[in-house]
């Protein structure tokens, strides 16, 4: 009998490796993968909704960059995260997809400035809290609703420094890093951060940002080195997708990064066809599936 039990034993386990060896493949091969990529909830029209999850799946995305609800005039985001239920809801909705939130953007303070908003400790402690509960190491803060008054006028910019010394803090003492988009050069990101002195501050690098402001993309990249970019926005301005671009040698920027040993997220945030605009799928799906041959499947 215990012969027999054994036997039975084993053909199960043959079994359950022979049905369950692909998707363990899958899960170690995406695993492995230095460089991983995802979408802007946001810029998919997905913002907070559980079908971003779906959507990321469907154009073989590994995750989602999910957003924190819009702010307008508001004191605090349309964060459905404030609430147990959804909390509960998106993550077992993510892990159905097997989609991973690698990081939360405060996408409204594209048009609220950080620098002015009167309630940015709370905003920043939101922001947290939905990390942990995503499990995102990352948030994205653009300071374009700064204005640009604080990169030459003292006083704007050490409230802003100030400002986000605390904000780095609250980050860092909890294990995560809040990634700013500046708008600065290279050199000028390093002497701010430098001035921010805080270990949960780094730069959010964006593609375009460089190229809107015609700077040498592979040097800026180079200046501001491995540990000073926690993620990066690998999107250009809307006229083309990915593989279309004229402007962004993508294999020379997998060998940049692979040269300074850099590995993390590559978000796309927009670059979309300039003649078929809503058609996520197409756009989102062509951007997804060229970066991963270039930075995935490339030998």
């Amino acid at each position: 009998m215990k012969k027999r039990g054994n036997l039975k034993y084993c053909v199960i386990v043959l079994i359950l490796s022979w049905v369950l060896s692909p998707v363990l493949a899958q899960q170690a091969n995406t695993l492995s993968h230095r460089y991983k990529v995802a979408a802007c909830d946001w810029m998919m029209l997905k913002r907070q909704k559980l079908g971003e999850f779906k959507l990321s799946h469907e154009i073989g995305a590994d995750g989602v960059e999910m957003d924190m609800g819009g702010l307008g005039k508001r004191d605090t985001f349309d964060n459905k995260l404030h609430q147990v239920y959804f909390q509960e809801l998106f993550k077992k909705t993510a892990a159905e997809y097997q989609i991973e939130v690698p990081s939360i953007a405060m996408s409204g303070f594209y048009g609220q400035s950080f620098l002015k908003h009167r309630n940015y400790r709370v905003l920043i402690d939101d922001c947290i809290k939905t990390m942990q509960v995503m499990g995102a190491k990352i948030a994205y803060l653009p300071l374009g609703g700064c204005g640009n008054d604080w990169k030459t006028d003292d006083e704007q910019r050490r409230r802003l420094v100030s400002r986000l010394h605390v904000a780095g803090e609250m980050a860092h003492s909890e294990g995560l890093v809040i990634g700013i988009r500046t708008g600065l050069s290279a050199k000028e990101d390093i002497k701010l951060l430098e001035q921010i002195n805080s270990e949960g501050i780094q730069i959010y690098f964006s593609v375009q940002e460089a190229l809107d402001n015609k700077r040498d993309l592979y040097k800026e990249l180079k200046t501001l080195g491995r540990k000073r970019i926690c993620q990066i926005h690998i999107s250009e301005t809307d006229g083309v997708t990915l593989p279309h671009s004229k402007n962004i040698d993508m294999h020379r920027v997998k060998e940049q990064l692979d040269k300074m040993g850099w590995s993390g997220w590559l978000v796309v945030e927009r670059s979309r066809d300039a003649g078929d605009v809503r058609n996520v799928k197409k756009n989102f799906g062509m951007n997804i599936r060229y970066l991963k041959e270039v930075f995935q499947d490339a030998k």
